[in-house]
């Protein structure tokens, strides 16, 4: 299955955590007037943009299974890394291990994601300061927002694993249902140029969105990764990774050692 999804601004309004806005300006713990201001004029803006503009969702879900640190996606091989350093006796993860192994003989299911807004949303505030920020951090929140909702919208319908989910926005946003959502470039995917992985995938492009030589997406207000519907799934941060797993790493990828280096300079233990 592969869709797209087209959201209307109110839609996506009710997903945007509005906590993540306020730390975004630094107002965590400044006086709730403060908050209340800038949330107003937020407000205002994305009332401005009902009906003008929209966020937008390309998701695929397809046939799965893993290999050791190898998830194989729809017939595509997709390399993954696994913590090395872990406390208390828990176990190193992968989001391999959250798939069924090819070794099983049964076939398992992975989605695969991206969510955007229009890029000319912020086209009118290029000579305001403050309006241009106010719509970019906006922006930021209406393509997770759009992720949150396309992701609910996946698993009460069109995957189907949890049709009679019923979460406040709380428990959402606590992320207390089932299954996960990580995101290319968070702690448990942090090689942004698995993204032209999913690209060949999805085709970004039909949704607006576009890759720079790093991997990275614009729009800059765009989110993407995988879907494991998985009851025993959960977040992770991978951590620090060392040269030997580097290499390991290169060499699934089929890339120069050199080139896996840049892309995960940010996760590589220091010589």
């Amino acid at each position: 299955m592969r869709k797209i999804l087209t959201y209307e601004i109110s839609d996506i309004v009710p997903y945007i955590n509005w906590l993540y806005f306020f730390h975004s300006w630094g107002l965590n713990g400044k006086p709730q007037e403060e908050k209340e201001r800038i949330r107003k004029d937020a407000e205002r803006m994305l009332a401005e943009w009902e009906g003008r503009f929209y966020t937008h969702a390309l998701f695929g879900i397809f046939d799965a299974n893993s290999e050791e640190d190898d998830l194989i996606l729809n017939g595509v091989r997709i390399p993954l890394l696994r913590q090395q350093t872990v406390t208390d006796g828990a176990p190193c993860l992968c989001l391999a291990d959250f798939v069924r192994p090819l070794s099983q003989g049964i076939t398992d299911k992975v989605g695969v994601f991206c969510t955007t807004v229009d890029a000319e949303i912020v086209t009118p505030y290029k000579e305001d300061a403050y309006l241009r920020m106010l719509a970019q951090v906006l922006c930021d929140r209406l393509a997770e927002g759009t992720a949150e909702k396309m992701h609910e919208d996946v698993r009460r319908i069109y995957w189907g694993y949890a049709p009679d989910e019923q979460l406040t926005m709380e428990q959402t946003h606590n992320e207390e249902y089932q299954g996960i959502r990580p995101a290319i470039g968070y702690p448990s995917l942090p090689d942004t140029s698995v993204n032209f992985i999913l690209d060949e995938i999805l085709n970004m492009k039909e949704v607006g969105i576009h890759l720079t030589e790093s991997g990275m997406m614009t729009p800059h207000a765009s989110v993407s990764g995988f879907m494991f519907a998985h009851p025993q799934s959960r977040y992770f941060e991978l951590g620090k990774i060392g040269e030997d797993q580097l290499r390991d790493y290169a060499r699934r990828r089929g890339l120069p050692l050199e080139l896996m280096r840049r892309f995960l300079q940010s996760s590589l233990i220091k010589r």
